[in-house]
């Protein structure tokens, strides 16, 4: 008896996964009996930054896990960061999985490098593909060194794709002549009809679906890649605009809080800004515990040089140091360290550059704002500035401080170098001579002008 229900236990599990697997099968096959084709779609409609490359990962990622057998992107951009478009291009020239394009009006630049690394190229009409010259954030086209990087990178993507290097490098250098094609002195850009002419793109197409059958797939199944609320948080804080301003806020809310007494507001928000600023990067695995901590350290010893040791030394050249490492080296992906004359600091110098640009404008804007905040009268008077007047009644009690000259007082407070000393029970406010004193400490009063104490150390 117990034989014969292990046995019939035994056919149940059998037949049960037969018809599971049989079902998963069937999913995957069209009604006329074929294997339909699993298409992975992702748009490229934006500016071609990390996020862009950060959605390319995770796309690539999303096909694998599932058995993709095509990947198929729509893209629509003027171009971008070259050091993010030769990633997704590096990207898409090493998959396992055919990659197709469709070019929505432009593949400009960026974009174009992008385009030529894939395994075909559909447009539709009245689109265009070129102009990869390397220019700078104003549209001035950048020194020479920059172009040649371009050139190769198109040039070597041409032909690890299949597709005529020299129209490629002609779409970077005005100055290279393609018979027939290029005139020198004109960066190239082919419009779609250019395109299939020249055989720089596989056909014209106007949609997804007409690039899978005019690449001869008719049975197919698409999956859309579908961004999550916290990658769309998290591509936002890491765009370079975002990120600078980010920069912006955590410098200026250190140089406020240094300005105030206490802690406040201003320390808060630069701590936000800090957490929205790494938080991103450190679950991308660009910012480490290692740029972190130098950042924290960076700010330990600015205040350490502000608050406890006189004049600005090394502590302060050192904490400005380790607050900029750290904040450039999470914004790149890390190198290798054995071979440092093979790495690319193309991305290392643009973000050094981003940083160093966002902290002066956070100390030059601190500063202007600072001021105009003390003599503005939209917020109700944050400084005063009532004179005094002595028609109004105001007298001076007409104490003889010049009697308080030679005489030996205590620190009631860090003089830096201004403060307050107490004398026979009184407190007065006093600037120290020079350097600083801690609270407690003996100091000599040996000046008094402009209504003013003046100290030194005894």
């Amino acid at each position: 008896m117990k034989l014969l229900v292990k046995v019939i236990f035994s056919l149940l599990f059998v037949m049960s996964t037969a018809a599971y697997v049989f079902g998963q099968e069937a999913k995957n096959v069209s009604v006329h009996g074929t294997k339909l084709v699993k298409v992975y779609t992702f748009d490229i409609k934006e500016e071609i930054a990390p996020p862009v490359w950060r959605t390319t990962q995770r796309v690539f990622k999303n096909a694998y896990e599932i058995d993709a057998d095509i990947m198929l992107i729509h893209m629509n951009t003027y171009g971008g960061m070259v050091d993010a478009a030769d990633s997704i291009r590096t990207k898409i020239l090493n998959s396992k999985i055919p990659v197709y394009v469709l070019i929505d009006n432009n593949a400009a630049s960026a974009g174009a490098l992008i385009s030529i690394a894939c395994d075909s190229i559909y447009m539709v009409a009245g689109a265009s593909i070129g102009a990869a010259t390397v220019v700078n954030q104003t549209g001035e086209v950048v020194p020479d060194k920059y172009q040649s990087y371009m050139r190769s990178m198109m040039r070597s993507t041409a032909e690890a794709s299949g597709r005529n290097p020299d129209i490629a490098e002609a779409m970077v250098d005005p100055s290279i002549y393609v018979a027939g094609i290029s005139d020198t002195g004109k960066v190239l850009t082919f419009t779609t009809s250019e395109a299939i002419k020249h055989q720089f793109c596989e056909g014209k197409a106007a949609t997804l679906d007409e690039v899978l059958q005019k690449a001869g797939h008719f049975e197919y199944e698409i999956v859309h890649h579908q961004l999550s609320a916290l990658d769309k948080v998290i591509n936002f804080l890491i765009s370079p605009v975002i990120s600078g301003i980010l920069i912006m806020l955590i410098v200026a809310g250190l140089y406020f809080e240094l300005q105030t007494p206490g802690i406040g507001f201003p320390l808060g928000a630069s701590i936000v800004a800090a957490l929205l600023y790494f938080a991103p990067l450190y679950l991308e695995g660009l910012a480490t515990h290692i740029e972190i901590i130098l950042f924290v350290i960076g700010v330990v010893l600015i205040f350490l040089e502000i608050f406890a040791i006189p004049g600005f030394g090394v502590a302060g050249v050192l904490g400005i140091l380790f607050m900029v490492t750290g904040l450039t080296l999470s914004m790149v992906e890390s190198f290798d360290t054995t071979k440092p004359f093979e790495a690319d600091f193309g991305p290392i110098t643009k973000a050094f550059v981003t940083v160093i640009i966002s902290v002066f404008a956070a100390l030059f804007g601190s500063m202007f704002l600072g001021q105009k905040l003390l003599t503005t009268n939209r917020f109700g008077h944050l400084a005063l500035d009532t004179v005094q007047k002595k028609q109004e009644g105001v007298t001076f009690d007409g104490f003889d401080y010049q009697s308080l000259i030679g005489q030996t007082a205590i620190a009631h407070t860090v003089l830096r170098p201004s403060g307050k000393i107490i004398l026979n029970d009184e407190i007065y406010d006093a600037t120290l001579q020079s350097g600083f004193a801690n609270e407690g400490e003996e100091v000599v009063i040996y000046s008094f002008h402009t209504g003013q104490l003046f100290v030194r150390k005894v």
